[in-house]
C-alpha cells in the first residue's frame, strides 16, 4: 500500500523511486514486522495471561517440560497480525500471489486457533481430532490450489516440477497437481507444527527457512536471474519476496519472547499458519521439491514421527527413538534443552545453504 502511495512522488521528492524495488520493499516488510512484534509483544503476553490462556503440558513428555505449564500460549495471532500488516503496507496489492499466501496464512491460522481454544477449554492439550483438523485443512488447501491453477500464479507448464541439482528433469505431474498442492501445504504445516515442542525451535527454523525462500522468490521472480540458474521463471514470483520478509521479521521479533525460557507460546496458531503460508510460497515459485531440503529440520522432526508410530505399530511396541519428535530423543540423550535447540538451528542453517547451493550445482 505505501509504495502506491509513494511512488508517485519520485519526481517531487528525490530517492522515492526506490519503492518500486522489491529488494527495498522486503527490507522494510521484514523492519516492520520485527519493530511491530517488539512493542506488541508484551501486549499480547500480558493479555493471553490476564485470559489465563496458559499451555497446558502432557505428561507423556519429558518430566522437565512440566514446569512450562501455564506459559502463555496462541502468541501465534501476534505472528499472524504483524505478518498480515508489514506485507500490506509493503507489497504490491495487485499482487494474485500475495493475496493467497496471505489467504494461507490466515486460513491455516485460524484452524490452529481453534485447535488452541479448544485445548484450553478442555484444559489438556488435546483440541480437534486428527481427522477434524485435517478435514479443515484439506479444505482450505483446496481452495488455494485452485485460486493457484484459476489465475495462473505458477506461470507457463503449470504442473511441471523444479528438481533440485537437475537442470533439465522436470517431471509433470499432470493431473495430480492439487493433490500435490495438497501434501506440501498440508505436509508442510504439520511438519513445523511437530516441531514446534522446544522453546525457540520452530520459530528459528521458519526464520531461517523464510530467509531462504525470500531469495529464492526473488531469483524466480527475475527472467534474467532465472534464466541464469536455469530454474522456472514465475511473473510476479518476486512479490513473495515482500511476504516472506515480513514472516522473517516477525519469527525473529517472536523470538525474542519465546526464547529459552520462553515467555509466551506460539501455539497451533502460529505453526499452522507459517507451515501453510510456507508451503503456499513453495508451491507458487515451483520450489516446493527444494522445501525438503531447505526444510530439512521440519523433514526430520516429521520422519522421525511416522518412524516412531510405524515401528510402534508394526514391530510390537518397539521403539526406534527415546521418544518422538526427534528434538525429544536429544533431550532424553542427556542434551540440554538450549544445546538441543542451537544444534538442530545450525541444522537448517546448513540444509537452507546446500538448498540455496543447490541452483548452482545445476
Amino acid at each position: 500500500m505505501l509504495p502506491w502511495l509513494l511512488y508517485p512522488f519520485r519526481d517531487v521528492i528525490p530517492g522515492f523511486s526506490v519503492f518500486r524495488y522489491v529488494t527495498f520493499r522486503t527490507a522494510l516488510a521484514a523492519a516492520t514486522a520485527m519493530v511491530l512484534s517488539l512493542l506488541l509483544g508484551p501486549w499480547v503476553i500480558r493479555t493471553l495471561t490476564a485470559l489465563k490462556m496458559g499451555q497446558h503440558i502432557r505428561d507423556v513428555g519429558p518430566e522437565h517440560h512440566q514446569k512450562k505449564a501455564g506459559t502463555p500460549t496462541m502468541g501465534g495471532i501476534l505472528i499472524l497480525l504483524v505478518i498480515t500488516v508489514s506485507t500490506l503496507l509493503w507489497c504490491d496489492l495487485k499482487s494474485g500471489a500475495i493475496w493467497v499466501a496471505l489467504m494461507a496464512l490466515l486460513g491455516f491460522g485460524t484452524v490452529g486457533a481453534f485447535d488452541d481454544a479448544q485445548k484450553l477449554l478442555k484444559k489438556q492439550n488435546l483440541g480437534l481430532t486428527s481427522w477434524q483438523k485435517m478435514a479443515l485443512l484439506t479444505g482450505i488447501s483446496l481452495l488455494v490450489a485452485w485460486l493457484i491453477l484459476h489465475f495462473g500464479l505458477r506461470g507457463t507448464a503449470t504442473s511441471q516440477l523444479s528438481m533440485p541439482f537437475f537442470k533439465k528433469f522436470r517431471p509433470d505431474v499432470g493431473v495430480l497437481l492439487i493433490p500435490w498442492i495438497w501434501l506440501v501445504m498440508v505436509g508442510t504445516s504439520n511438519a513445523v507444527n511437530l516441531t514446534d515442542g522446544l522453546d525457540g525451535l520452530a520459530i528459528g527454523g521458519t526464520l531461517i527457512v523464510s530467509l531462504t525462500y525470500a531469495i529464492l522468490a526473488y531469483i524466480v521472480g527475475h527472467a534474467k536471474i532465472a534464466a541464469y540458474l536455469v530454474v522456472p521463471h514465475v511473473p510476479g514470483g518476486a512479490e513473495l519476496s515482500v511476504f516472506m520478509g515480513a514472516m522473517a521479521g516477525a519469527c525473529l521479533g517472536f523470538l525474542w519472547f519465546n526464547a529459552h525460557p520462553a515467555e509466551v507460546f506460539m501455539g497451533d496458531t502460529g505453526s499452522l499458519g507459517l507451515g501453510g503460508a510456507l508451503g503456499t510460497v513453495a508451491v507458487v515459485i515451483k520450489q516446493e521439491v527444494l522445501l525438503v531440503i531447505a526444510g530439512g529440520l521440519f523433514v526430520l522432526e516429521a520422519v522421525s514421527v511416522i518412524l516412531q508410530v510405524g515401528s510402534f505399530k508394526l514391530r510390537g511396541g518397539k521403539r526406534i527413538f527415546r521418544m518422538a519428535p526427534f528434538h525429544h530423543h536429544l533431550e532424553l540423550g542427556g542434551l540440554q534443552e538450549t544445546k538441543v535447540v542451537i544444534r538442530l538451528w545450525i541444522t537448517a542453517i546448513v540444509c537452507s545453504i546446500l538448498a540455496l547451493s543447490s541452483l548452482k550445482l545445476r
